[in-house]
Formats: structure tokens, C-alpha cells, sequence
């Protein structure tokens, strides 16, 4: 069962994540990373590494309403496999609740 990028993500873009993916299964959006269910092999090492737990098993009940979106947007964004530098204002996004109604941005990321 692949991993799933929740919305906490959205806004910050730590991509410690990315950087630690055995199988490059990352692919960057505008303001936020998702992963492409095909292609994770389910390590869990996401999980470990994403600094504010955006990353989660697709059995946690947050994945669930992002479980679609990886997939929909893993097949339109760019693949991500470097470390990049979160947003400046990253940490004051953190802990903002239900970020993906106002903030989610279906726009690909430059990738690499």
C-alpha cells in the first residue's frame, strides 16, 4: 500500500522526503509535493523524514481524502528526486488546518 502526501504539505514544501525516496516516486506541484502510487514501494521512509508529517501510510485516516489527488496530479507534475529549500514562509504554514480548500494549487512545480 503506497504512501500518501497530505495537506500540510501545501504551502511548505520540505522535500527532506523527496530526497530520502528510494524510488523517486515524488513529483512537484506549484506549492506542494504528492506521491505517485504506482511507482512507492511502501518503505515508510517518507514517513519518517517529513519534518511535519505530511507524508502518511494510506491507511491513516488523513490519507483518505488525498489518496486521489497523488494519483490525479502524480500523472500531470513534474518528477522531483533533489532536496529543494522550503518556502520562506514554511514554518508559518505548518500548523495551518485544511489548507488544500484555499491553498491547494493544481499548478505543476519546476520538478528535477
Amino acid at each position: 500500500m503506497p504512501h500518501v502526501v497530505t495537506e500540510k504539505c501545501i504551502k511548505c514544501k520540505y522535500t527532506e522526503c523527496v530526497e530520502s525516496c528510494p524510488v523517486s516516486c515524488f513529483h512537484e506541484g506549484q506549492n506542494m509535493v504528492v506521491i505517485d502510487p504506482d511507482t512507492c514501494i511502501d518503505c515508510g521512509v517518507c514517513e519518517t523524514t517529513c519534518p511535519i508529517g505530511a507524508c502518511v501510510a494510506d491507511s491513516d485516516p488523513q490519507a483518505a481524502a488525498f489518496a486521489d489527488l497523488n494519483r490525479e496530479y502524480a500523472a500531470k507534475w513534474p518528477s522531483i528526486s533533489s532536496k529543494k529549500a522550503p518556502f520562506d514562509d514554511a514554518d508559518a504554514w505548518k500548523d495551518v488546518p485544511n489548507k488544500a480548500k484555499d491553498h491547494f494549487s493544481p499548478e505543476p512545480g519546476e520538478g528535477a
